[in-house]
């Protein structure tokens, strides 16, 4: 059974997306599940982890509500505000339902590069430890010297990179990044890796031949154990369509045996969320 690892959906009404404005052009539309079901079908994928896309809790219980409406949605990757005193109570509060199988956060939109080591945030990621809750962290090659020291300090608790770490494909920035990829990687075998979003840091004028080194990378240095195939639509439809990166990855991913292919295409991801 396949599994798209990351995806999202949105209402605009609801208010929660302050990053979702008029000029993101194809992306400024609801997104339900009536609209990703018919391409899942295409590609005979049967299940997705639902991740966040707002920086509230209110988004969070919506997502939920929405996966038990959703036969093909089996988990939910929401957002906590960490830093806050009630955070503890907040995810003890969401984990009576099942479907909640990790807490991302928007690094990537957080000034301090630094801010994940925090002394202050201890307490809640040895929370998320015990409660066998995933940490998916969006983050940026800046980031990535503190995400090291990070996975140091937390090393029970299962961390998922998101979209590769966003490298500036588009830039031609590749040695860096791959450097401390790798790093990482070898680092601490409770990390992973999505293979998602990559389209998008390419931009408009993405080709195969462009992602291939950043593909060849993640699963060069994580293997295909810790190696989670996710789609990251709708917002992936800002330079391309779902039909194009399944069609990208599949040439992508050419060579790789079966038994890889599965890890990377669900088993990593049922393993990382515990998804049942």
């Amino acid at each position: 059974m396949r599994v798209d690892a990351h995806q999202h959906f949105w209402r605009i009404n609801r208010g929660d997306y302050g990053w979702l404005t008029p000029d993101q052009g194809a992306l400024y539309r609801d997104y339900s599940p009536a609209d990703l079901a018919p391409l899942l079908a295409r590609y005979e994928i049967e299940e997705t982890v639902l991740v966040q896309a707002a920086p509230t809790l209110k988004e969070t219980l919506y997502l939920l509500d929405v996966a038990h409406h959703t036969p093909f949605v089996v988990g939910v990757v929401g957002w906590v505000d960490l830093e806050s005193p009630e955070a503890i109570d907040h995810i003890g509060a969401l984990t009576d339902d099942s479907y909640l199988v990790g807490v991302r956060a928007m690094i990537q939109d957080i000034a301090d590069p630094e801010w994940m080591l925090r002394e202050s945030l201890e307490p809640v990621l040895e929370f998320l430890i015990d409660q066998q809750l995933a940490f998916d962290a969006l983050v940026r090659p800046q980031h990535l010297p503190a995400l090291g020291e990070f996975l140091d300090r937390y090393d029970e608790l299962r961390v998922v990179i998101d979209h590769g770490a966003k490298p500036d494909i588009a830039g031609g920035m590749y040695a860096d990044w791959a450097g401390q990829i790798t790093a990482l990687a070898n680092r601490n075998p409770n990390l992973f890796c999505k293979l998602s979003g990559l389209i998008n840091e390419a931009g408009p004028d993405w080709t195969v031949a462009t992602l291939k080194p950043y593909v060849e990378r993640i699963i060069d240095a994580f293997g295909p154990e810790r190696v989670l195939w996710g789609s990251d639509w709708p917002v992936i439809n800002a330079v391309a369509t779902y039909d194009a990166w399944v069609a990208a990855s599949g040439e992508l991913l050419e060579g790789y045996s079966k038994p890889e292919l599965a890890w990377m295409h669900g088993d990593t991801a049922r393993h990382v969320y515990r998804l049942p």
